[in-house]
């Protein structure tokens, strides 16, 4: 098989060796140098470099044709949905619609769709009326309709103000407004085949992921999953008609017991979603995805750990750049019997100028599991509260 890689999440995130055969297939990786470099060179494959700002389709249509003879393209990446279908196009391959596609990343239209289905989801406008009025008044979320990580979201005190913030952006058409939902917020991760859920895990939020631009800390912990928690995603994924690949559903569980629909993205969670997973379950989500997308078998599974597992990541990109930084992490935290990993961002190392989850630029990540799930999350809360980032420009017992 010919298979064309559009690579652009971290290779450590996907490990794409984990569930390709690249003595077997003919493996062509394209994307931009930074993450061509990442490739391990021990691998047999061709490796085709975008220019730094080149358009990615452009890039991409201007180095492959027909005649190539590929016969798959994979794109793993939030940012790279729409664009492999428009690679498959050029290069005569079939893929899903972009309806289909457009469903799991326009915020609107995945809302739009559950119209009918029973799933409940907030109240929404693409953008106000005409006469400014939105059919709530409370707490409103103003959010790109394309967005990831939290990225741009704002939480307004009431419709009016938000109403008024979303005509000053610069370009409103890309933003969507909802009603804000008090409640707990879940991440359901899973796999699917033939558009059947075959793999399910369910974690709760410690934070919540718009606090994290704002520099909260960020994390989550597995729970059980529930026949509930079940329906409820097989409802969302058939209202959707995802049909395949990994899954990370977001969603409100709310003071009443019931679930809301919040956003959902057909690719794997960020952070540390990936290896807790496969801790928990013995299942590597990205290599299993790869091998349901290309049609391959899927690759051998680990023995589950018996334990819930969870992670717990600081941002620094809301610090001082250029005065360093000073972390502190209590020593009865790094030795607790919960902890399995944490790790430090080096005394000379930057902090991360932009919003990341990544283990390795951010300034403290904490890996940790407990047989039980509520020792576990109590135990990552306490580390929100205890763990310190500052920069080295604030005196110790200063505000940061």
């Amino acid at each position: 098989m010919k298979i064309l890689i559009i690579h652009q999440v971290p290779y450590r995130k996907i490990a794409y060796h984990r569930g390709v055969d690249h003595d077997r297939h003919e493996v062509t990786y394209i994307g931009r140098a930074r993450d061509i470099r990442e490739v391990p060179d021990e691998l047999r494959c061709v490796r085709l470099v975008l220019d730094d700002g080149e358009d990615l389709v452009a890039g991409i249509t201007a180095r492959t044709s027909p005649a190539d003879g590929y016969d798959k393209v994979l794109s793993l990446s939030e940012f790279g949905i729409l664009e492999a279908a428009r690679v498959r196009a050029h290069l005569g391959l079939p893929g899903p619609a972009r309806d289909v596609l457009e469903r799991v990343r326009d915020k609107v239209a995945m809302k739009r769709a559950l119209a009918g289905s029973g799933i409940r989801h907030p109240r929404f406008v693409a953008a106000p009326p005409a006469d400014g009025v939105l059919p709530w008044s409370g707490r409103t979320v103003l959010k790109p309709r394309q967005g990831a990580s939290s990225e741009g979201v704002l939480v307004l005190d009431s419709a009016q103000e938000a109403v008024s913030v979303h005509g000053a952006l610069p370009r409103p058409e890309e933003y969507q407004l909802e009603e804000h939902i008090d409640g707990a917020i879940l991440h359901a991760d899973g796999l699917l085949k033939d558009g059947r859920l075959f793999e399910l895990s369910v974690s709760r939020y410690v934070n919540k992921p718009v606090q994290y631009a704002d520099g909260t800390p960020l994390g989550s912990h597995q729970i059980p999953v529930t026949e509930e928690h079940r329906r409820f995603v097989d409802g969302v994924v058939e209202a959707l008609g995802i049909d395949e690949g990994c899954i990370h559903l977001e969603l409100f569980h709310t003071a009443d017991d019931s679930f809301v629909f919040l956003e959902i993205a057909n690719r794997v969670g960020g952070a540390g979603v990936v290896t807790a997973h496969e801790r928990h379950t013995g299942i590597h989500l990205p290599s299993h995805e790869i091998a349901v997308r290309l049609g391959t078998d899927r690759p051998k599974s680990q023995a589950p750990s018996g334990r819930y597992h969870g992670w717990l990541a600081f941002p620094g990109h809301h610090l001082p750049q250029d005065h360093g930084h000073r972390i502190e992490v209590p020593r009865a935290l790094r030795e607790h019997p919960c902890v399995e990993r944490v790790h430090v961002l080096a005394p000379g190392d930057p902090l991360p100028d932009h919003i990341t989850y990544q283990e390795w630029e951010v300034p403290v990540f904490i890996e940790a599991s407990h047989p039980d799930p509520e020792v576990l999350g109590a135990f990552l809360r306490a580390c929100a509260e205890a763990v310190t980032v500052h920069s080295a420009a604030v005196p110790t017992g200063s505000p940061s």
